[in-house]
């Protein structure tokens, strides 16, 4: 069947086809997001039960981190962008299915496992993509993920009002995804330079490592508002049923905006100063929900968290993705495995800390952890 981007020149074919990959991805994701508060119900799970079960997933994921880049190194991103745009939405289904904590935590286990494949291979093409524009557009993929989760959120809220069970919404996201692949796989970037010899683990030098720490501190934040928002704002905000997603929405919705902006920016003002600034709003914005717990007060904070991260991890698997120590795949995966660090301790760890004191103390930590970004950022050596 003839691709429907044939017309375009074959750089624009990509950059297109690769973005859809992203949105894959972060529908994907968000869509979980969105029912986190429905199968916690459902499985009668406290916040610190919570937390536990939803350690399996960043597990999964830091399982995944060093066969991912030996799969992508050996196998060609193309490949293993394919095997997990169709399984990650198909492990979305079982998620629907659950009936027991342990079950959940399989699932999930699994769902990182794939998660990091797909973020893995998917950038690894972005990377390919950005080489031949020969500029920064790495934000704009990344935007798309996120408008994606923003997309995912909504449809979540539209869902959940007109009460569908997390099953039936989960296989129409399959579905959906299943569409995409079919269109878009023939226009991705061909892999190039497979090679047998490249190494299972990574091991960052000194500059990586400071990118993953950066990572680090951010996906913290990101990992409490993908898995936290919707029970924080149903505990603590006291949003009504149909409005428990509406600060996922708002994360989401400035995320992808910060996103498609970072790339004019980051030429216009610095890397350093946007991730400098970056690390303010995350901080103010956490403040804000926390202090003023009112449903447009914490809304208007989970906006600013939005802005504030939404700019680190493209900068961060940008600069990663033109390291002259290692190759695109290896260096991405070096500096995912401390980021994901992050995205590990950061759930279970509000889930710990909610169970200990409450709530909002937890989000407080999360607060200082994303401040320290800036901290970090101010001692980059970046233009």
């Amino acid at each position: 069947m003839p691709s429907i981007l044939t017309s375009l020149p074959a750089n624009r074919r990509y950059r297109i086809s690769v973005s859809a990959f992203f949105f894959i991805a972060g529908l994907t994701f968000a869509t979980w997001a969105s029912r986190i508060p429905d199968i916690k119900n459902k499985l009668q799970l406290s916040d610190g039960g919570l937390g536990t079960v939803l350690f399996a997933l960043p597990l999964g994921l830091m399982t995944s981190l060093p066969v991912s880049a030996y799969m992508v190194s050996n196998f060609g991103s193309r490949k293993m962008m394919l095997t997990a745009s169709i399984t990650y939405p198909a492990i979305l289904i079982s998620l629907g299915l659950v009936n027991t904590s342990w079950q959940l935590a399989f699932a999930l286990f699994f769902f990182g496992l794939i998660g990091n494949l797909f973020n893995i291979s998917v950038n690894t093409q972005a990377v390919g993509v950005e080489a031949l524009y020969g500029r920064s557009i790495m934000a704009s993929f990344h935007g798309l993920w996120s408008l994606a989760g923003f997309s995912g959120a909504t449809i979540g809220t539209l869902i959940i009002s007109l009460g569908f069970v997390p099953y039936t919404h989960f296989i129409i996201i399959f579905f959906t995804a299943l569409v995409l692949v079919l269109l878009c796989y023939g226009d991705t970037l061909p892999h190039t330079n497979p090679s047998s010899s490249a190494p299972i683990f990574a091991i960052p030098d000194s500059s990586l490592l400071k990118l993953g720490i950066l990572a680090f501190f951010c996906l913290v934040c990101e990992g409490t508002m993908f898995d936290w928002s919707g029970v924080y704002f149903e505990k603590i905000v006291k949003a009504p049923k149909q409005f428990t997603t509406i600060g996922y929405v708002a994360f989401m919705s400035s995320m992808a905006g910060g996103r498609f902006a970072g790339d004019w920016l980051a030429n216009r003002f610095g890397k350093k100063v946007m991730l400098q600034v970056s690390g303010i709003l995350i901080a103010i914005g956490l403040s804000v929900s926390i202090i003023f717990t009112g449903l447009v007060t914490a809304t208007v904070g989970f906006l600013l968290v939005g802005m504030g991260v939404s700019s680190v991890v493209p900068l961060v698997y940008g600069e990663a993705g033109r390291s002259t120590t290692m190759s695109p795949g290896a260096a991405l995966a070096a500096v995912s495995t401390i980021g994901f660090l992050g995205f590990l301790i950061g759930p279970p760890m509000i889930g710990f800390i909610a169970q200990a004191t409450n709530l909002r103390w937890s989000f407080a930590v999360v607060a200082a952890l994303g401040f320290c970004t800036t901290i970090i950022s101010s001692k980059l050596k970046l233009a």
